[in-house]
């Protein structure tokens, strides 16, 4: 949707912008007394560039994730990916999982999917109402777009959150749960070279 905006309107948009803050790892629900987790991708540094590969420009998988330990007490891990630059008023969901084992350290390339997942985990549903992976199309001319993976360590076995859960029902269920959680950033743009990482001064952990 967002990628069929011409280049003039997207430029015109530049610092429209949902913000960094809006970001469901600095919703105030969650506090901030928990562990680091450090998360990592094969395909992209931290801050680096996704490959065309994963984005709307190529096949448009989902890229593969891992993450080093998580705290004792851990029974399983969420992951919810935001866009934290899109000219939105809240940053667009581009994949929600749930209910991942607490041993599980990563997620193979193109894994989100709605299709059933044989280790128990939920797929939740992204901007599009759909669930699976939503990816990356920012607007030609917009500049940088943070495309932020977020991984939570939880102290409790995911609830029954139905079929298809959104953001707020995710949000809802780890509010006062996470002991553990961690952020890897890619970045993607389209018709212009890279530019730089704003910094709206949001509290997203490294």
């Amino acid at each position: 949707m967002l990628e069929h905006l011409p280049h003039w309107l997207g430029a015109a948009l530049h610092n429209v912008r949902a913000g960094a803050d809006k970001l469901i790892i600095a919703e105030p629900v969650l506090g901030r007394d928990y562990a680091t987790i450090e998360v990592t991708s094969p395909a992209f540094a931290n801050e680096g560039r996704i490959p065309p590969r994963f984005t709307a420009d190529g096949d448009g998988v989902s890229p593969p994730l891992t993450w080093g330990a998580v705290p004792a007490g851990t029974l399983s891990v969420a992951l919810v990916v935001e866009d934290a630059d899109s000219p939105t008023p809240a940053p667009l969901v581009h994949a929600i999982l749930w209910g991942l084992p607490a041993d599980a350290g990563r997620i193979d390339e193109g894994a989100i999917v709605a299709d059933a997942h044989p280790d128990g985990s939920g797929v939740g549903r992204n901007s599009y109402l759909s669930q699976g992976w939503l990816a990356p199309d920012p607007p030609t001319g917009h500049g940088d777009h943070r495309y932020v993976f977020q991984v939570f360590a939880l102290d409790c076995v995911a609830e029954d959150l139905g079929d298809g859960p959104g953001r707020g029902a995710v949000l809802n269920a780890i509010a006062g749960h996470v002991i553990g959680a961690g952020v890897l950033v890619g970045l993607y743009s389209r018709g212009e070279p890279a530019g730089v990482v704003p910094d709206d001064g949001a509290p997203v952990i490294a």
